[in-house]
């Protein structure tokens, strides 16, 4: 069974925060901390002891800083 965090955070990683400038400004319009980029960013990319379980409520800020619904995103990443 393939890891649901491991695909969440791959996604965001990949088609979101690489596309910005720095992980710092992806935080602060994402209404996040830069620590939690990390998290997400480590976990994509299978880094040692990267296991990040990202909470719905943080996920939820992702997706209202990007105007889509947590629905719209879950199908995005065909879940």
């Amino acid at each position: 069974m393939t890891d649901i965090n491991y695909i969440i955070c791959s996604y965001i990683y990949k088609n979101w925060v690489e596309t910005y400038k720095s992980q710092r400004s992806f935080a602060l319009d994402h209404n996040l901390e830069e620590s939690i980029v990390r998290k997400i960013k480590n976990t994509a990319l299978k880094k040692e002891k990267a296991d990040y379980t990202i909470p719905v409520k943080t996920l939820n800020k992702i997706c209202e800083a990007r105007n889509i619904k947590l629905y719209d995103f879950f199908k995005l990443i065909d879940l």
